[in-house]
Order: C-alpha cells, then structure tokens, then sequence
C-alpha cells in the first residue's frame, strides 16, 4: 500500500507503479484533508479522504468545494467521477 502523501499526490500510473509528484508531495504532503481543500487543491483533497476513508473528510472536501464557488450543485457521489479519483492497490511508487 502507497503512504498518504504518496496516494495523494499519485498523478497517474505506469502499469503496477505509481507516478507521483513529487514537488506537490513536499510542499503539501502533511496538510490534513480540510487544510488542502482550503488551499484550493481538491483532487489532493479528496485523495486523502479516500485514503482515510472517513465520511467526516468526504464531507470537509464537498463543503469547501460549494463554498469557493466551485460548483454548488455538485453531490458527495459525483466526486469521485469529478476528481478521478478510487482506491487502488498499488506497492510501489516513482516520484518525478
């Protein structure tokens, strides 16, 4: 299983691998889940509250993205599809 900052930061896959950015990782990789919505940086976002998987996280990413104005009729189910984002069993990871 990835770590948190890697499956957050995960920006596509190279077969078994994880390609990562590595830049983003560093800068923000610490943020909490309600912290990253709050700098604009849903996909990471969401990413996190898929990784904890805590409803209480799907929910802080949802309210912030209605609050700054993103889309205000968009709905906790549609997210996953919006951001691209699934839980995916992956070991390894490369940072670019």
């Amino acid at each position: 299983m990835l770590s948190r900052e890697n499956f957050i930061f995960t920006i596509g896959y190279d077969g078994p691998v994880a390609v990562v950015d590595n830049q983003a990782r560093k800068k923000y990789g610490k943020l909490g889940t309600g912290e990253l919505a709050e700098k604009g940086l849903f996909r990471a976002a969401y990413s996190s509250a898929v990784f904890s998987s805590d409803p209480k996280e799907f929910e802080l990413v949802l309210e912030a993205y209605k609050r700054l104005g993103k889309d205000s009729t968009v709905e906790l189910n549609t997210l996953e599809r919006l951001f691209g984002v699934s839980p995916v069993d992956v070991k390894r990871s490369i940072s670019l």
